[in-house]
């Protein structure tokens, strides 16, 4: 009995790593494609070399700053927003770090949503500027049917 809670303690702790196909679809259903102009190929390309598609991603940033969840959300963005010196798109409904770290994306998914509507668009993330930005992304939603 000790070893079944024990096994079911360490599946709750997993993080869930989407395939490739179940992310676009997941995206697709959540309007993702084509949101402020961005493809769907470029968000599961930046989810993959953000996170790997790893729900439970964390990195802790040479500034201080933390990326959470499967889009690598900066701290700055969405956590802890209620900063008084946080900008406009910055200062609206601040969500736990938990949240992004949830294998249910819809939080990570609204986040994502704020952070392309800054200036910088889909440029904040660097991992999108080194390996998606000018590419051919077919490939990140090849046969998945979205």
């Amino acid at each position: 009995m000790r070893a079944l809670v024990f096994l079911l303690l360490v599946a709750a702790a997993s993080a869930k790593t989407f395939s490739r196909c179940e992310l676009a679809r997941t995206l697709k259903y959540a309007g993702m494609d084509g949101y402020y102009g961005i493809s769907l190929a470029d968000w599961v390309c930046l989810s993959k070399w953000e996170s790997d598609y790893n729900t439970r991603a964390t990195n802790r940033n040479t500034d201080g700053s933390t990326d959470y969840g499967i889009f690598q959300i900066n701290s700055r963005y969405c956590v802890a927003m209620a900063h008084p010196l946080r900008t406009p798109v910055e200062s609206r409904a601040p969500v736990s770090s938990g949240a992004l770290l949830s294998d249910d994306i819809s939080t990570a998914i609204a986040c994502a949503k704020r952070v392309v509507r800054d200036p910088n668009g889909i440029r904040a993330w660097v991992a999108w500027r080194n390996h998606c930005e000018g590419q051919n992304l077919w490939q990140y939603i090849q046969g998945c049917g979205v």
